[in-house]
């Protein structure tokens, strides 16, 4: 039973925790680890097959986790490995062809997003979207202006993992105040329930396989299939990317797939400043580079300005 396809499985370098099997002479016979809420790296040899070597693994995983203060577990595996973690007692969220996303309780998503719900909203025209905000731009404030133009409702998820230049408390922060004229603006942390390639595990993929396709579809699928009907959301909003290949890539599986689920996908061309459109990445490398400063400054709302002008000495030339 080897729970990863590749030859050579890889360590991935987030690593928190470990678990391993071995025998009396010390030979490593399985292993499986996790980093923050999701458990990874799971390799079992072949000659266990039928022993349940993964249920101890699994259970000696949550014991630790639990210990740690993360609840909410996750495993995303290759979709054939689904049967095996059912065994150890987790539940299917998410399945697509190639992969399926499970974790230790029932009904995850759906008692995430009905905590959003307010009275009315399933007659309401209910929009979506989902960004990181590293660090909240003019861009993403006219992206979501302009979504709420168009719906009752506008959900918007901040990506919550502390794997940004700003940390997630911060960045949930700068979107709340930069969208508080917006009464049908509705914000929120994303939860485990918004799958970002930083937390994707791809120790499991063959060496031709394309993590982000992969990693995209199963997070478009979650959102389809068990937020967005809870939340009645009907639209998903992005903002172009000129920039980013994987981001770009993203937004076309978004144009592809959605519409499947009874949800239209819009897209919405970036706000530009001289000719050139406005990317966080631009403000992060503004702020690394000294005497940019009030070039940054120029691209973000002025609750953003306020945030980096009293942090400066924390993230200015970072």
């Amino acid at each position: 039973m080897c729970v990863s396809d590749s030859p050579h499985p890889v360590l991935e370098d987030d690593i928190e925790a470990a678990f391993g099997i071995f025998d009396l002479d010390e030979t490593l016979w399985g292993c499986g680890c996790a980093a923050g809420s999701l458990l990874k790296c799971f390799a079992v040899d072949e000659s266990l097959r039928g022993q349940n070597a993964l249920g101890p693994l699994v259970s000696a995983l949550i014991q630790d986790r639990f210990s740690k203060g993360f609840y909410d577990l996750f495993v995303i595996t290759r979709a054939h490995n689904e049967v095996l973690f059912a065994n150890c007692g987790l539940h299917t969220v998410v399945r697509t062809k190639e992969l399926v996303m499970m974790e230790n309780r029932s009904d995850g998503p759906g008692n995430y997003a009905r905590s959003f719900l307010r009275h009315g909203d399933e007659t309401a025209v209910v929009g979506a979207i989902v960004m990181n905000c590293d660090p909240f731009t003019l861009g993403h404030q006219y992206l979501v202006k302009q979504a709420a133009g168009q719906c009752d409702v506008l959900h918007l998820f901040v990506v919550e993992e502390d794997r940004s230049f700003f940390p997630t408390a911060d960045r949930l922060q700068l979107v709340q105040a930069g969208t508080a004229d917006l009464p049908n603006v509705r914000v929120h942390l994303s939860g485990h329930y918004m799958i970002s390639s930083a937390t994707f595990p791809k120790y499991f993929l063959k060496a031709d396989e394309d993590a982000t396709s992969l990693q995209s579809e199963l997070d478009i699928q979650l959102f389809a299939e068990s937020i967005a009907p809870v939340l009645h959301i009907t639209r998903r909003f992005a903002g172009e990317e000129p920039f980013d290949a994987a981001t770009a890539r993203y937004n076309a599986a978004m144009k592809r797939l959605l519409p499947s689920h009874g949800i239209s996908f819009v897209e919405i061309p970036r706000k530009t400043i001289g000719g050139s459109a406005i990317s966080a990445s631009r403000v992060r490398t503004l702020l690394r580079t000294p005497g940019t400063f009030s070039q940054a400054l120029s691209l973000v709302p002025p609750s953003t300005q306020a945030y980096l002008i009293q942090h400066k000495e924390s993230y200015y030339g970072r």
